[in-house]
């Protein structure tokens, strides 16, 4: 067996192989290499496969978003909404009509013009709820409420004083 010396910048180590060791050296280094390709080309491949369908979400999600985006370039874009009628009345008789309440409301009255009163017969109670949360919503509290329970299930009577909120 021969004594492997190795010296840094020296061809004396391969050139102390036979032709036909070298020639082996290469083939083995020569299948590794295609060996490791092979097995790097295959791994992609599979990861390839197994996040495709990652993929197409993400490009659903894109377009998604870009339309939003669109959507929300539009809504800028338009002119504001007009600003909540000057007489609280008004503004709460429409939402009561948009509730469907109407045919609850026993009286709608003005106080002043930060403050109006109302007095439902008998309305749902979860119903009311609604309603209620829909004029807070629009910035409107209550300062007054009165609740009363009814003979039927779930039905109620209600006197309420409505105001402005005041910021």
């Amino acid at each position: 067996m021969k004594k492997l010396a190795w010296k840094h910048g020296s061809g004396q180590w391969w050139a102390s192989h036979s032709p036909s060791e070298r020639r082996l050296m290469v083939a083995v280094a020569v299948c590794l290499g295609l060996g490791l390709y092979v097995w790097l080309l295959l791994s992609a491949t599979h990861a390839r496969a197994k996040l495709r369908p990652a993929v197409i979400e993400l490009q659903a999600q894109v377009i998604r978003q870009e339309r939003q985006a669109e959507e929300i370039m539009q809504l800028r874009a338009a002119p504001a909404p007009a600003p909540a009628p000057a007489d609280l009345r008004q503004l709460v008789q429409r939402q009561v009509d948009a509730d469907g309440l109407s045919s609850s409301l026993a009286s709608i009255e003005r106080v002043d013009a930060d403050q109006v009163k109302l007095v439902f017969g008998h309305v749902a109670f979860a119903q009311w709820l609604v309603w209620a949360d829909n004029m807070r919503a629009q910035h409107l509290r209550f300062a007054r409420v009165r609740i009363e329970s009814q003979d039927a299930p779930g039905q109620v009577s209600v006197s309420a004083t409505i105001e402005r909120s005041r910021r």
